[in-house]
């Protein structure tokens, strides 16, 4: 039993490289360079246990989150203020007041910027590092390939996979897609293949009595039977010649043993049973689909889920892609949903003293034009824009970079999605020359950025 928080993270660091082929002696000295980066020997490689990312689809706008402008024209800094944080001289926009009451918890980071101006396509560097070739910007909403780089879950799936009684990776909330049906970039796991997929959790979490459908038993077939199958499968596993060393039949083996641990764990049952949570708690987080999906999302970080995803996506109506009446749907619907969920999230974390160990992450494909348009309305802007991050050896109340006057572009320290990936890797202790295999045996270059080191402690 580990008795206190740092060997424990020193356990999970060790596993982590190990379980990547790395011997004990390349482990330590990698812990040891890692500390040496940061001084008095607090090295952040490794520190995140488990990740929660909330991807805010259609792309959260800077000025009315988290870079306001109350200075610039009324055609840019629109019909909202500022105000005041718990951290002096921080200022965000004032339709986040429960944000504001935990910036001493929060990095944000005011200077992300990239050049692709599509949601489709943008999507791919923010949850992966790393974009298409040049030149395809102009094409518009491309679906997804199975040559797209892979996502952080689906990276973790492949080099550090969780027990057979938990999945590496989970989506929490609905598929993401354009109005034309389609998909964004960064939700399946590209040329690692399909067995890599994401867990997903895509149903209605209001109810009290709330069951995760996807694990649920056909009423029909009680766990006993689904464990008795599951001797079956050992069985036809031991005669694996009759079935052959065929590639079809590996991944339907795989599927097969996944799906039965997934049924028949306590385990895995224990961490989606949100209907366990207390009324009290659960309305903490807002009873909205986007508020109980953060709560779901807390409860999978507890069980050591490395990687969650929770898309706000058409939750409420609509998604941040705000091209008409910005204003009004960020002030009756998109801020004050995400302001409850956001900060019950991270202040939950932090009273379970997880805050520590799970990186939280608000971050989108990019953000709004400097200038509004004639619907009051906003388009797309990926030039500058602003994520929040917390926890897991990420600076808590600070902001790092800056965009100009109208939030156009970066004054200082700009920082690139790979830039992002870099920093996330890091913290989730994947060294940074890491080489991961598509499904036909070429080599990839897994982290292309800088991580971000003003914002670790």
């Amino acid at each position: 039993m580990f008795h206190d928080r740092a060997s424990r993270r020193d356990f999970l660091t060790v596993g982590a490289l190990t379980g990547m082929g790395l011997a004990l002696p390349d482990v330590l000295q990698a812990q040891e360079n890692a500390a040496g980066e940061h001084g008095e020997g607090r090295g952040t490689f490794g520190r995140a246990r488990s990740v929660i990312m909330l991807y805010l689809h259609g792309g959260h706008p800077q000025l009315e989150t988290w870079d306001p402008k109350p200075n610039a024209p009324a055609e840019t800094r629109g019909e909202f203020g500022d105000r005041p944080t718990k951290v002096p001289g921080i200022r965000i926009s004032e339709l986040l007041p429960l944000s504001a009451g935990i910036m001493d918890r929060l990095t944000i980071v005011r200077s992300m910027t990239h050049k692709n101006p599509n949601h489709v396509q943008a999507s791919l560097p923010a949850m992966t590092g790393h974009c298409h070739p040049p030149g395809t910007e102009s094409k518009g909403d491309f679906p997804p390939a199975q040559t797209d780089f892979p996502p952080f879950g689906a990276v973790l799936d492949n080099v550090r996979p969780a027990t057979e009684n938990l999945p590496t990776w989970v989506q929490v909330g609905p598929r993401m897609c354009r109005t034309n049906g389609t998909p964004l970039h960064g939700q399946s796991p590209g040329f690692l293949g399909g067995k890599h997929r994401p867990f997903v959790v895509d149903q209605d979490l209001l109810p009290e009595d709330v069951t995760i459908k996807s694990l649920s038993c056909n009423p029909d077939v009680p766990v006993l039977r689904l464990r008795e199958r599951r001797d079956l499968l050992a069985q036809i596993d031991s005669q694996r010649w009759f079935l052959g060393q065929s590639a079809e039949a590996q991944r339907l083996d795989h599927f097969a043993k996944k799906a039965f641990h997934l049924l028949t764990s306590d385990v895995t049952r224990q961490a989606f049973d949100l209907a366990s949570e207390p009324k009290k708690l659960r309305d903490r987080y807002g009873q909205t689909q986007f508020g109980q999906c953060c709560l779901l999302a807390r409860r999978l970080a507890t069980a050591s889920i490395p990687m969650i995803n929770v898309h706000y996506c058409e939750t409420p109506k609509g998604s941040w892609d705000t091209h008409s009446e910005n204003f009004k749907k960020m002030k009756n619907s998109l801020a004050p949903t995400f302001d409850r969920a956001f900060s019950a999230l991270l202040t939950d974390l932090d009273d379970r003293g997880l805050l520590d160990e799970t990186l939280v992450i608000a971050t989108a494909e990019f953000g709004r034009t400097p200038k509004i348009n004639g619907s009051a309305g906003r388009d797309h802007w990926p030039w500058v824009y602003s994520i929040a991050m917390a926890g897991a050896g990420v600076k808590r109340g600070m902001v790092y970079g800056s965009s100009d006057s109208i939030a156009a572009y970066p004054e200082s320290r700009p920082c690139s999605p790979a830039d992002f990936a870099a920093t996330v890797y890091h913290l989730l202790g994947v060294p940074d020359d890491t080489t991961i295999y598509d499904i036909f045996g070429q080599p990839h270059r897994l982290v292309i950025g800088n991580k971000i080191d003003g914002i670790l402690v």
